[in-house]
């Protein structure tokens, strides 16, 4: 037996809308799209959009971490994204964690490397 691919999969009331918001968010490339099942590969990792979610907030489990989280937040806000709650920037502890939630409810992470 041998694994062919890991997915990670998403629910969404809009599906379209939430494959586009990763897609554009990231960078992410689309290859497999219908209204049931969608697939989108963002930094080699496979996300899938499973259609008919209820919209309810949600927590994923998934974190993405970026080189400029500022912009990543910025960016985040543009294509309909939110922060669960604004991040503090401390001497004693930089900026490195967002809480995000996208349209259709699913809360995820994205943070930067610490130096």
């Amino acid at each position: 037996m041998k694994v062919e691919k890991v997915k990670y999969v998403l629910w969404a009331a809009d599906w379209k809308r939430c494959l586009h918001f990763y897609r554009d968010l990231f960078g992410g490339e689309i290859s497999f799209e219908s209204e049931t099942w969608s697939e989108i590969v963002i930094a080699g990792a496979t996300i899938g959009i499973h259609g008919g979610g209820e919209g309810k907030r949600t927590w994923t489990g998934l974190s993405f971490q970026l080189d400029d989280l500022r912009a990543g937040i910025e960016k985040l806000k543009e294509h309909g994204g939110k922060l669960t709650r604004e991040p503090t920037d401390t001497e004693e502890d930089p900026l490195h964690l967002a809480m995000c939630i996208d349209p259709d409810g699913n809360e995820f992470m994205m943070t930067c490397r610490r130096d």
